[in-house]
Parts: C-alpha cells; structure tokens; sequence
C-alpha cells in the first residue's frame, strides 16, 4: 500500500512539473497557436495598383494578420524571369500565367489543396477551356480572373454600307469583305478584312489556331495534312485568291487599319477596345461572336490566371487568396474599379456572371462565347520565349512560304 502511495505520488510531482512547465502549449483551452502575421507577394502583369488596391483592401479586412504586397511586372522576359526567381526561391507567392503556360510550368507551381478549392467547386465555377488549360491529373494549378479570346470587331459605318450584317457563318464574312473592299490603281485603299498574313495582320497566329480548331479531322501531332493545308490555303486565300482579296502584305497594321476607319472585319481579345477608343474616339464599332463552319461551333481562347509558386512558404494562405480573386464577388469589384478608368473591365470568368455581361455592344461577345473556347499553342502577346513564340515562328514561316508560291502542303513539312 506504501509503494502504491509513493507511486502516486511520484507521479503527481513529474505531472505537475511537465504541467508548468509545457502547460500553457497543450492545456485543453489552447488546442493551437494563434498565427502570427503573414506577407504575401502578388505579381500582376496588366493592372496599375490603384485598381488592385480595392480587392486587396477588402480581403485584408476580412483577415487582418495578412498583409499582400502588389507588384506590377514587365511582359518583357516575363516567364523566363518568373521562373528564374522561383527556382532560386525568391519570387512570389502568387502571380499570373497564360492559359497556355501550363506545361512549362507545371513543376513550379503548388496545386491547390483540396480543402481550400475542390475539383468539383472549380468545375461550376469556370468554363471547361480552365479545366482544359489548369487542370492537370485531378489537381488544380491555376484559376481565372478573366475570360479572354478572338472576336470580331467590325466598323459599323462600313458593314451598314454595303447592307451588312454580323455575319455568323464564313460565307456571310466573306461576302460582306469582298464588298466593303474599295481599290484604286495603287491598291487596296479601305479593307474588308484582315486576313492572310504573318507580318502585318496583328493577332494572325490566334486566327490561324482558330481555323485550325474549327476545321474538322485536324491532328495537331501530325500537321502535314491535306487538312491544314486547307487552313494554310483558305488563310492565305485573302491575299492571293482575286474572288476574295480583302488585304494585302504591303498595307499597315490591322490595328492601326481599323483605328484609321479603314478596315471593315478585325479578330481580335478584349483589350484591343480600350486601344481602339484611345487611338480614335469617333471609331464606331462594334463587336461579335466568331464566324462559324456549319455544324461547329468553336472560338478561340487567350487569357490570364493565378497561379502559387511551389516555393511559397504559405501554399494553404495564398491558394485562399487566389480563389478570393476569382470569386464572384472580387471579379465584379475588379470589373467596377476598370470601369471607372476605361471601357469595361475583365470579362468575368465565372459562368454564374455571364449574364449580366452577354448584352453589352463590346464585352457580350467574348463571354457569349464561353462554352465554345479551345486553345493551343498559338496564342500572340504572351511573349514567353517558350512554346508559343517558337510555335508561332514556324507557322510564320509556313505562311510566308505558301505567299511565296509553295504549295500549302509541302509549306507544312517543316513545320
């Protein structure tokens, strides 16, 4: 009975000794510490801080040990000095990506954790083309801010003249080129559309992978087909067929073109508005769904989304944060803060918001055409050093070999 006793005893004093010493880090009423601050770095690429300072206010309100650092970045070099701070474990937390980069990527990057953005919620949440450029093995690498691609522009002064309408199929788009077409000796003067080339057609890869997309029977990993080669020619055709000639290699920039009131059709993503409107005022124009082939219906998508770096010290915090950019809620307060400053903001990339964008003149065309969007990897103005520059450079060449005379099929060998 005197052991059991001193047993007891001896107990209660080890007990009692580890309870004040390591009690208050694992008493029943202190389960986990309170997190200490945290910073996060967010690179953007496209937008001044004042209009991401709202967003970033607002999610610092809802949770105040959280401090977001902006930092605009240069497109110049941007994902090859990207990664190269990542892998030396320098850069920053969150930052962007093209819908396209995935690939060259995708090592660098932490998925998001299951419990901070499932699978499911991503699906309801965003047009299949995020899936298709994110989501790789059931995890997701990056969410949209936006929804982005090809429409067509169109000079409505031009279309109403020749008693036009948005055309909705190819062989309307090019009986209402042909005709808004006007030459003289010299040349073309006002041009139909803009078509045909590498050098001056602004946004002409993007185009060329539209009609890749929309033509059927088309294999990507085998290109030296009587199929593109079709693409090559009905591309092409613009410049060298004399029945639909609408542009020609020596005219200027299709951007400049339209701006000057003298380009009818021009495929182009949503940014090219605010240019439009600050390059000419008095521009009216207005824009529509891509034409289609019959029986398909597909459009071409390049856009931007928020990606985590592997090398983050705060992986569950950021993809948070991330998924806040993408809501419903931050969206429309992005779009609000861009539209006090230009045309319209980001077209949204959540479905459930399509709707109150689908009958604006400008804006409704890209996120009408939501469902349709696919990709591949020849997407303009990412300058990434990478797949698509190498991919377009090839292409580029293909087409001025075909101008030249070759025929489109033996063009594609070296492509």
């Amino acid at each position: 009975m005197k052991k059991i006793i001193i047993i007891v005893l001896s107990l209660s004093i080890v007990l009692g000794f580890l309870f004040w010493k390591f009690g208050p880090s694992i008493s029943l009423f202190n389960k986990s510490k309170t997190q200490g601050p945290i910073t996060l770095t967010l690179w953007g690429l496209w937008e001044d801080e004042n209009l991401i300072k709202p967003l970033i206010a607002e999610y610092q309100k809802q949770h105040p040990n959280l401090t977001i650092r902006y930092e605009r970045e240069s497109s110049i070099n941007y994902r090859t000095r990207a990664q190269t701070q990542i892998r030396e474990g320098v850069g920053p937390d969150v930052f962007m990506i093209h819908n396209s980069w995935l690939p060259m990527f995708q090592a660098d990057l932490s998925p998001a954790p299951p419990d901070v953005f499932s699978l499911s919620d991503y699906k309801n949440m965003f047009y299949p083309v995020a899936v298709d450029s994110f989501v790789k093995g059931n995890q997701i690498y990056c969410a949209p801010m936006e929804i982005d691609g090809l429409a067509l522009f169109y000079n409505e002064d031009m279309l109403n003249g020749v008693g036009g309408k948005p055309p909705k199929n190819w062989q309307e788009f090019i009986d209402s080129a042909t005709k808004m077409t006007v030459r003289d000796t010299s040349g073309i003067q006002t041009a139909g559309a803009a078509l045909g080339t590498a050098g001056n057609v602004d946004h002409w890869s993007d185009i060329l992978g539209f009609l890749l997309m929309q033509q059927p029977s088309v294999d990507l990993n085998n290109l030296a087909t009587p199929q593109v080669a079709e693409v090559l020619r009905f591309y092409t055709s613009f410049v060298t067929d004399p029945r639909r000639k609408t542009w020609d290699v020596n005219l200027p920039k299709s951007t400049d073109m339209i701006a000057q009131g003298r380009l009818g059709f021009y495929f182009a993503p949503s940014w090219r508005a605010h240019e439009l409107r600050v390059a000419n005022p008095n521009l009216k124009f207005k824009v529509a769904p891509v034409p289609q082939l019959s029986g398909r219906n597909v459009a071409w998508a390049t856009f931007w989304g928020e990606v985590v770096s592997a090398k983050s010290k705060n992986i569950s915090e950021a993809w948070k944060f991330v998924k806040y950019l993408t809501s419903a809620e931050a969206e429309k307060l992005a779009y609000q803060e861009a539209a006090k400053v230009r045309l319209f903001g980001e077209p949204y990339s959540q479905v459930s918001l399509s709707a109150e964008l689908a009958q604006d003149p400008i804006v409704g065309a890209f996120v009408s055409q939501g469902p349709s969007y696919k990709f591949w990897y020849l997407s303009s103005n990412t300058f990434d050093n990478g797949i698509n520059d190498e991919m377009i450079k090839y292409f580029e060449d293909g087409i001025n070999t075909t101008l030249a005379g070759t025929n489109p099929q033996v063009a594609l060998q070296t492509v």
